[in-house]
């Protein structure tokens, strides 16, 4: 069990960025960590850090290490929390990423709702729109929109991903209110450039299930989803959007969805986790509190008086 101990340190260190902070985080000395850390290297007769004054940077051994040695650690941890079968063992450090907007707005407040009800945890959250290599930088757990790429993941849906076409009033009304998707061509289209797909074309799906592929262009063009926002709400032209990211503005009355018949393809909002044999108790827990409190009535909902 030392040397398991021993790699759960190192994984500590990799995760807090100096060893200090992780022996603080263990109730260690930063002596003892420091000898700990050496007698790892020595038996696995391997340098794992290199150690300068200002920090640790991982050898590529001990890049392996913490990519491999992390699911043995934490299957084991997650088996023995699951013996003692109490929720109060909910503990260590759960590294989440999110995308910014929907983090923002969605996920942050929600937090001290988690936390108090597991008072052992500690939060590290990242807000990025930067499609982050979980198992490389650590994460347990991603939030992803949209479709998902990477087959090596687990997945869990946690909500839908509604999405529309939307205008501010005085846009319709000084450029005209598109009749039928065909219409989008004579119309400033605000794209969200990504580099992994293509943006500028929009499938819109009518009542009785035929689709159409409209290719739109406009003056404007982002890969963040909020410029397009303030673009939209400045009366700039016509943006797709998530329900969840311009719900306010729909209800407010500041923007109109356009071609209301019309469907977009719907996506999903799903909870992303490094495929493992156990999955730990902390992650099992955020999860099931995400799908709780946005699986059925997601309060983005869009209703029919908001279109």
């Amino acid at each position: 069990m030392d040397r398991l101990s021993d790699i759960a340190l190192f994984l500590r260190v990799m995760d807090l960025g100096t060893i200090s902070a992780a022996a603080r985080s263990l109730d260690l000395s930063s002596a003892v960590a420091s000898q700990r850390l050496q007698r790892l290297e020595k038996g696995l007769n391997v340098r794992l850090l290199h150690r300068t004054t200002r920090r640790l940077h991982p050898t590529p051994e001990g890049l392996a290490l913490a990519e491999q040695g992390r699911d043995l650690v934490e299957g084991l941890e997650a088996l023995t929390q699951d013996l003692r079968g109490s929720a109060d063992n909910v503990t260590g450090t759960l590294r989440v990423t999110l995308p910014h907007s929907f983090g923002r707005q969605y996920i942050s407040p929600l937090l001290p709702e988690f936390l108090n009800r597991y008072p052992r945890l500690d939060l590290c959250v990242s807000l990025t729109d930067q499609m982050t290599d979980l198992v490389g930088e650590g994460y347990d757990l991603g939030i992803r929109i949209g479709v998902l790429e990477d087959s090596s993941w687990v997945a869990r849906r946690l909500a839908d991903d509604q999405r529309v076409l939307c205008a501010t009033p005085g846009y319709l009304d000084r450029y005209g209110t598109p009749q039928r998707p065909a219409d989008l061509a004579d119309h400033q289209c605000l794209v969200l450039s990504s580099s992994r797909q293509r943006q500028d074309v929009w499938h819109l799906t009518d009542n009785q299930g035929q689709s159409e592929a409209i290719q739109v262009g406009g003056r404007i063009r982002s890969n963040q989803g909020e410029m397009l926002t303030e673009a939209v709400l400045g009366g700039l032209g016509i943006a797709r959007h998530s329900v969840w990211h311009i719900h306010e503005h729909l209800c407010s009355g500041r923007l109109k969805v356009v071609l209301p018949d019309y469907r977009l393809p719907e996506t999903g909002i799903h909870a992303v986790m490094p495929q493992r044999q156990l999955v730990p108790p902390r992650v099992r827990a955020f999860v099931a509190f995400l799908e709780d409190r946005l699986a059925e009535h997601p309060v983005w909902a869009l209703r029919p008086e908001d279109h």
